[in-house]
C-alpha cells in the first residue's frame, strides 16, 4: 500500500463530473490497483475513488503543480489528481489479509441460512456464501423472490459498525451490472435499535435469527392454539 499526502486538487471524468478544490488530503493507493482520496473526516468514506481494475500515470506538472496523477478505468472514466505539495509519500508491504474470522455462533448462522433462504422470504434462493469483493467476503449473495440480488451481513448481535459494512459492500456491489441493482439485508440474533434506524434510513431490511428455529430446534414453551 502507498500512502500519499499532498495539497492537491481532484477532478473526476466520467458519467458526471466533479471537482474538489485544493486542500490537504490523504491518497492510497492499494496493491489491487484501486485508488481512494480522503478528508480528516467522513469516517472510512473517501471523497473519491476509483475501484480495479485501473490504470494510474504519474507525470510532472506544470505551474504549481509538482505532480499529475491519471487514473483511468476500463471504461475510460478518469480520476485526475493535481499536487500542489507532497507532505509524505511512503510504501507498505501488507501481505494477505487473513480477514475477519467470525465466532463460532456467526458462522455456524451463516451456514444455517444459507440451507434456510426462504427465513429471508418465500422465494429466496442462494447466489453464494462468502461472496468475494475487493473489500471483503460477503456472507451471504442471494435473490429474493422477484430475481433482485440482496446481499446479506449476518452478525450474532447487531450493532451500527455491520450496518457501515454491509453499506460499504453494497456500494461495491452495485457497481457491478451484473448484480445491480443490490439490497441490503441485515440479520442478526438482537439488532441494536440505533442499528436498526441506521439500517432503515438506508434501505438495508432487518431480519431477527432465531438460532433454535434455524437448527430446527422446536421452542417447548407452552403454545395456546
Amino acid at each position: 500500500m502507498r500512502l500519499v499526502i499532498a495539497r492537491c486538487s481532484v477532478d473526476y471524468a466520467g458519467r458526471l463530473t466533479a471537482h474538489l478544490p485544493s486542500a490537504p488530503r490523504l491518497i492510497l493507493v492499494k496493491a489491487d490497483g484501486s485508488v481512494s482520496i480522503h478528508a480528516d473526516d467522513r469516517a472510512y468514506k473517501p471523497l473519491n475513488w476509483m475501484s480495479p481494475p485501473c490504470t494510474l500515470k504519474e507525470a510532472e506538472g506544470d505551474g504549481d503543480a509538482k505532480a499529475v496523477w491519471t487514473v483511468e478505468n476500463k471504461g475510460g472514466e478518469k480520476l485526475i489528481i493535481t499536487m500542489e505539495e507532497v507532505l509524505h509519500d511512503s510504501s507498505h508491504e501488507l501481505g494477505v489479509d487473513p480477514g475477519l474470522i467470525k465466532d463460532g455462533v456467526e458462522a455456524h448462522l451463516q451456514e444455517l441460512l444459507a440451507d434456510r433462504m426462504d427465513t429471508l422470504g418465500e422465494g429466496s434462493t442462494l447466489i453464494r456464501r462468502e461472496y468475494p469483493t475487493a473489500i471483503g467476503p460477503v456472507d451471504i449473495l442471494g435473490r429474493d423472490a422477484e430475481g433482485t440480488t440482496i446481499a446479506v451481513e449476518i452478525k450474532r448481535r447487531g450493532e451500527i459498525d455491520g450496518v457501515e459494512q454491509l453499506t460499504r459492500y453494497l456500494e461495491l456491489l452495485n457497481r457491478d451490472p451484473h448484480l445491480a441493482p443490490v439490497k441490503g439485508v441485515f440479520a442478526a440474533q438482537e439488532i441494536k435499535p440505533q442499528a436498526r434506524t441506521l439500517a432503515t434510513d438506508r434501505g438495508i431490511r432487518c431480519v431477527t435469527l432465531d438460532y433454535d428455529a434455524l437448527r430446527g430446534i422446536e421452542d417447548d414453551k407452552l403454545r395456546l392454539f
